[in-house]
């Protein structure tokens, strides 16, 4: 034992595992499965495993439920990320995690830590990062703290994506009172590899050798996944110490290192993993557990940056930019002399055995023998669940919307956060290095070619979380739907799902209620689209003295183009186009945007989510668009119709003349399986005749500066240039605001 740690028998008197995160009937199995107390170094590392964060053990019974396996599927959940054929031997590698919790304590750090943890999954997997994404969640811009939310989460983004060249293509950015003090920063990556380059998370082979590469390790990050694992109170101290600090310029060094390791020497790498949550602890130990093996690491070997460090510090410190290689034994040398040619760590840190045991040594004493599958397989919790009071008492009648003033309710609309531009804020962000970026943030969805072929692949992230407080199932398959439409709208068809499941607290019955229901909705879905669910994160406890944020099940999604000349973009392209509305428009305010705008809440039921109509809108723009009949698509979904042409007119730069036969308000309606779309003079009778029934003529776009609407109700007449001011200027004018 080294000094200032607790006996065993201290251990249990002083009950510090509790601070740790362990429960006491967890503490209690452990004692018995030892058969004696476990030492201070095992305790910290049961706490480190058997956190929701790393363990997922209240989570994986409802996780479990996923679809996520076909044709497409080479590796689904439970390596670093998922990977799907996408055919001539070439695969798309993708996953997302989330850094809540470290993003209000330190938002720089936070964020910038979560772009640096989801790369290493991607190429820890043997593929090249190709693009990241974000979903973030912040409260209102009125308020001061939340703003210095919001410019450190964006600068940290940007600041670890730019350095280490790896493109931020796209995202969404939504804002709300309920994230004031639990803001989501969920970061999505995507890779491409050949297939005869995938990696797995293994430490297999008797005798094979443990290598630690990359950053040395120090004090950061310790009882990170604890910390990520207990719900906020206004009332404690931040833990900054449990926030990780990056270096995007050695996470480069180490990406280009690792990418080359696998070219050169996949005939010796036995396995590859990064480490992420609970450190060289988690990693080391899963990579054991997949392969049924144990695991004999001496942490003398460790690299340090900081002097005097515990093993329990060692173990579950979450300093960055480091992996873990299992490497056959006697071939060490190459691999060693590989990553320190990049002035890198490179030291075998440990051996492969065959006895199924956890052994730490430090300073010629073991500190910790435990059996890898007990160790890394936390009880798990069927928790109770119930359905949420609220969603009983929420009225049948759809909210009906103020209209007063059209116009005014117009520009005020495109003035609130949600809706407004998010460009002041992408801006930072470097969509272009690598330069295969063919549809830049601020579409549907972002494009990135596929070098040396035809083909491009798709990508975004959605959820709208208003409609899944209203009702959890039907708001999660809305979700998966939108972010469908997101791709739809570029040409591309979805082929896999990754997802960011964010919740408050499990031992709460409502709102494993939601987590349950928000899983059986984005599978139901998910189903009939084909998109398996191939990856994710969850992230509970996402809540802060008692008050949950709203179900937040972040849907990252990928669509495959083979054709990318076929692509197509949001913008209006030339005046004169016809302008079609894909779908039929109903009553859908509860939750909308216009009714938290008029109200300042959400109420009511959600309104109704028809599978058979997402689908059929779907392939009438993907069949329309395999023939070239598509000027320009855009989905709907917040602030409905008049929020979707007047992006597609922003981003053309271009104005329209529509006529609708319906009374004001549904310019507002936010009816799902819904899209917006410019057809060429020439084209109209064949895209017509293509469609069907399921399109209505709107008008056409124009070129001046006016933007003509003429409802059953009103003439609406509004400026293209004063409109997009409005529109483009919001956020930057909030968030300097006093």
């Amino acid at each position: 034992m080294t000094t200032n740690e607790l006996s065993p028998e201290e251990v249990r008197d002083s009950k510090i595992y509790i601070e740790w995160g362990l429960t006491e009937q967890e503490y209690d199995l452990i004692v018995k499965e030892l058969k004696r107390l476990p030492n201070f170094t095992e305790t910290g590392i049961f706490s480190g495993m058997w956190s929701e964060h790393v363990s997922y053990k209240k989570s994986k019974p409802i996780l479990r439920k996923f679809w996520s396996s076909n044709e497409r599927v080479l590796q689904g959940p439970g390596e670093g990320a998922g990977i799907l054929d996408i055919g001539d031997n070439q695969a798309v590698v993708f996953k997302a995690e989330s850094h809540n919790h470290p993003s209000f304590v330190e938002p720089y750090e936070g964020a910038a830590t979560g772009v640096g943890g989801i790369l290493r999954d991607i190429f820890s997997m043997g593929a090249q990062p190709i693009a990241v994404l974000d979903s973030l969640r912040f409260g209102e811009l009125d308020n001061a703290h939340t703003k210095h939310i919001v410019d450190g989460v964006i600068a940290g983004i940007a600041g670890y994506g730019n350095a280490i060249g790896i493109p931020t293509v796209g995202g969404e950015i939504g804002f709300d009172g309920v994230y004031a003090g639990n803001p989501l920063v969920n970061v999505m990556a995507v890779g491409l590899m050949d297939q005869n380059a995938m990696q797995v998370g293994q430490a297999k082979g008797i005798g094979n050798s443990i290598i630690y590469v990359g950053a040395k390790t120090g004090r950061d990050g310790i009882n990170g996944a604890s910390f990520a694992s207990a719900e906020f109170s206004s009332a404690e101290k931040s833990d900054r110490s449990a926030v990780q600090v990056g270096d995007p310029f050695l996470e480069k060094l180490v990406m280009d290192a690792t990418l080359q390791a696998i070219r050169e020497h996949s005939d010796i790498i036995v396995g590859i993993q990064d480490m992420g949550a609970a450190g060289l602890l988690s990693s080391s130990s899963e990579m054991a557990a997949k392969a049924g093996m144990g695991i004999h690491l001496n942490l003398d070997m460790v690299p340090q940056r900081e002097t005097g460090m515990t093993p329990y510090e060692l173990m579950l410190s979450e300093s960055q930019e480091r992996m873990v290689l299992v490497v056959k034994k006697g071939e060490e040398q190459a691999i060693i002399d590989l990553f320190q040619s990049a002035d890198l760590d490179a030291v075998i840190i440990g051996q492969v055995t065959d006895d199924g045991r956890y052994r730490l040594n430090f300073k010629n004493e073991v500190v910790a023998d435990v059996p890898v599958d007990f160790l890394t397989h936390a009880p798990k919790q069927d928790l109770p669940m119930i359905e949420p009071a609220r969603l009983a008492n929420f009225t049948d009648e759809q909210f009906e919307p103020d209209m007063g003033n059209v116009k005014e309710t117009i520009l005020t609309l495109l003035a609130q956060p949600t809706i407004a531009s998010k460009a002041s804020l992408f801006r930072h962000f470097d969509s272009q290095v690598r330069a295969d970026t063919a549809i830049k943030p601020g579409g549907d969805a972002a494009l990135i070619r596929i070098r040396d072929t035809q083909k491009a692949l798709a990508m975004t992230t959605d959820v709208n979380a208003r409609y899944l407080y209203l009702n959890p199932r039907v708001g999660a398959k809305m979700a998966v739907a939108e972010a469908a439409r997101n791709i739809v709208s570029t040409g591309a068809k979805p082929i896999g799902i990754t997802d960011g499941l964010n919740f408050g607290s499990p031992d709460n019955p409502e709102v494993y209620y939601e987590l349950d229901q928000a899983v059986a909705g984005i599978n139901d879905v998910a189903k009939q689209l084909d998109t398996p669910i191939i990856s994710g994160n969850v992230s509970l406890y996402n809540e802060t003295d008692g008050q949950a944020i709203y179900p937040t099940p972040m849907i990252g999604m990928v669509g495959l183009l083979e054709d990318i000349t076929k692509a197509t973009r949001t913008a209006f392209q030339k005046a004169g186009d016809n302008i079609y509305l894909v779908g039929r428009t109903k009553d859908s305010f509860n939750g909308s945007e216009i009714q938290k705008m008029q109200t300042g809440h959400i109420a009511g039921q959600l309104f109704d989510f028809n599978d058979e109509d997402e689908l059929a809108a779907q392939q009438v723009i993907l069949d329309v668009t395999d023939q070239r009949l598509l000027n320009s698509a855009h989905d709907l979904s917040e602030g409905g119709l008049i929020v979707g042409l007047l992006e597609s007119a922003f981003a053309g730069n271009l104005g329209f003349d529509i006529s609708v036969d319906l009374a004001d308000k549904y310019l507002f309606s936010e009816t799902p399986s819904r899209f917006v779309v410019s057809v060429s003079p020439e084209n109209r009778t064949t895209f017509e005749s293509l469609a069907g029934d399921r399109v209505i003529k709107l008008g056409v776009v124009t070129a001046d500066d006016t933007i003509n609407i003429t409802t059953t109700t009103s003439d609406i007449q509004l400026s293209l240039i004063e409109t997009k001011k409005i529109y483009q200027e919001s956020i930057a004018w909030k968030l300097n605001a006093e």
